[in-house]
């Protein structure tokens, strides 16, 4: 019903001070004809600093001025030289970007449990484990007792003549688990970039919940052991399960931006902790009727939670008419963008410049940033190996922590447990203040360093832990505060400031590689660990096991050791030049 056409070209041989003035275009609309003039004050240190309009029509507030200009400072200009609020309306909907709406609400919610019902899913394994050994391994007979016959009908489940060489099988399917969840990682992240996130995320729960279905419920109803088909099929679920994360931390980060990131983040981190709570208390309840029916329940669930979020879940502002966050979005409030200046003092090296006015929705889409380029930008390897030792430390935690309790101290299954829950209340109050504590100082690192120099302390402490519930419970939440919270705040409020770095110019398509390059080589770590953890465990006990725990958190300290360093720097040259100012 009407057109929008217009163009401005300004030359630079306007001398300074002189005040030039160019029709800036006309809109007709019903046959009424509408133009509107530019005035540019001209200064040859600062630009065009005051911008007035001349018969400005309501038709036209809509429109955004862009510019089009050649070399390095095309991305500089466009960022610089939109038109003030007094020229253009502004949208909306373009502030609640940086607040919270009911769609924020909604994404944070649906991510955060569809992770929860991954990891949930998780944790039944390791928390059946005993059960499962039991099933393995032949009856516990005396002496004295008449041998079953018929011998094949009585073994035909036992897969392993001892419970050691099924513990060590156990650990066996962790690393096959974690291996094949690192390298689908790889891949998740490259895929969740060029495809739907939600279609990646809700193919990954449903196909996920089917293969753990089939691992511990429908095996166990057939009497079909084999262990060839459980390696098979765990590491199908590896590959299936390895969609979630980077999904889900790309579709968090398209949502919030860089200001209280680490809070919002850590918070939302919780996710795997609240799912390892899941887990433990549906395998807690439904453990009495057979191991088989916990992987029923959680399975069940997560497949549902698929469906969910297939049909409800927003990948990104714009799904909904929300302009997407950039990275100056990031960083400067709406009201800055509309105050700053329509040139600034660094555009001016420049001697032809073309500018044309373009409506928003014209953007070019970011395009995808390749597996190479993500592991080349700062940061990305350093905390890639760091969090490959951390995972280890905290899947172990994850992986053995009930069997470790029921194993060591001799508490039944169910006890250790609901009591392993306390390791994750510990990872969750960890994050979310550690979080909190990074955004205030706007520093990551040195966050980080303090908490993993605690928890060295708190795994020493807690391998000398007595046989005393509510002692155990305490000192296994201080391990999990500063073990799981630095672990949660690499995993998505790291990974997400890396995926938006100036570097990439703040792609949300850079998101899902990054993390899943940090998390698969975390994964990675985890997966050496979990062998690693049952061979030591079996030839020199579990206080040496805690001993490899404290090397692999020193190790992250090393690794980070140059980020620590000069993020230091930065925090004490910063507070100097706020003493000098002052």
């Amino acid at each position: 019903k009407q057109s929008r056409h217009v163009s401005l070209v300004l030359c630079a041989s306007w001398s300074s001070g002189t005040v030039a003035q160019e029709p800036l275009g006309c809109v007709e609309t019903d046959g009424v004809r509408s133009c509107t003039e530019l005035a540019f004050v001209l200064d040859e240190n600062e630009g065009a600093q005051n911008v007035c309009a001349v018969g400005m029509s309501s038709e036209m507030c809509g429109v955004r001025f862009t510019p089009s200009l050649p070399g390095r400072s095309r991305g500089r200009a466009a960022r610089n030289m939109a038109v003030p609020g007094s020229l253009r309306r502004q949208p909306a909907n373009r502030g609640l970007v940086s607040h919270c709406t009911h769609h924020h609400i909604v994404v944070f919610l649906l991510t955060f449990f569809s992770y929860s019902l991954l990891h949930a899913s998780r944790k039944t394994f390791s928390n059946v484990k005993v059960s499962i050994s039991n099933q393995w391994t032949p009856f516990c007979l005396n002496s004295t007792a008449p041998e079953l016959q018929p011998y094949e009908l009585w073994n035909s489940s036992h897969l392993f003549p001892s419970p050691e060489e099924a513990t060590l099988f156990l650990g066996t399917l962790d690393t096959i688990f974690l291996f094949s969840y690192a390298v689908g990682l790889f891949v998740s992240g490259i895929v969740g970039d060029r495809l739907n996130l939600r279609w990646v995320l809700s193919f990954g729960m449903c196909s996920s919940a089917l293969v753990v279905f089939c691992f511990g419920t429908l095996t166990e109803w057939l009497h079909f052991y084999n262990k060839w088909f459980y390696c098979c099929l765990w590491v199908v679920n590896g590959l299936l399960q390895s969609t979630g994360w980077p999904c889900v931390v790309a579709v968090m980060g398209n949502w919030f931006g860089k200001a209280g990131r680490g809070f919002v983040f850590g918070l939302w981190s919780a996710c795997a902790s609240v799912g390892n709570i899941l887990g433990a208390f549906l395998a807690s309840c439904v453990l009495k009727y057979g191991y088989e029916y916990a992987f029923l329940v959680t399975a069940s669930v997560q497949f549902a939670g698929g469906v969910i979020v297939f049909f409800g879940l927003l990948t990104s502002p714009k799904e909904v008419g929300l302009p997407e966050l950039g990275a100056d979005e990031d960083e400067v409030s709406v009201e800055e963008d509309a105050n700053r200046p329509l040139m600034g003092s660094d555009d001016v090296d420049d001697d032809d410049r073309n500018y044309s006015i373009q409506a928003a929705d014209n953007d070019e889409e970011p395009k995808a940033i390749g597996f190479f380029q993500a592991c080349c930008l700062p940061g990305v390897v350093l905390y890639s190996l760091a969090y490959a030792c951390l995972k280890l430390v905290n899947y172990s935690f994850f992986f053995w922590l009930p069997f470790y309790l029921s194993n060591n101290f001799g508490w039944k299954e169910a006890e250790a447990d609901q009591l392993s829950i306390w390791y994750d209340v510990g990872g969750i109050i960890g994050g979310t203040i550690q979080g909190l504590i990074s955004d205030v100082l706007q520093k990551r690192a040195p966050v980080l360093a303090v908490s993993l120099l605690f928890a060295v302390g708190s795994l020493f402490g807690y391998s000398r832990s007595p046989n005393s519930k509510p002692i155990n419970a305490v000192i296994m939440a201080i391990t999990g505060f500063f073990i799981g919270g630095p672990s949660n705040m690499i995993s998505s409020a790291i990974s997400a400031d890396l995926g938006r770095q100036d570097v990439v110019k703040g792609s949300s398509e850079a998101l899902a590689t990054v993390t899943g390059i940090v998390d698969g080589t975390g994964s990675i770590g985890a997966a050496v660990g979990q062998y690693l953890v049952s061979l030591i465990q079996e030839n020199l006990g579990w206080m040496w096991v805690f001993y490899f725990f404290i090397l692999m958190t020193s190790s992250t300290i090393l690794f980070i050791s140059p980020l620590i360093v000069r993020e230091i720097r930065m925090l004490l040259h910063e507070r100097r030049l706020r003493m000098l100012a002052e």
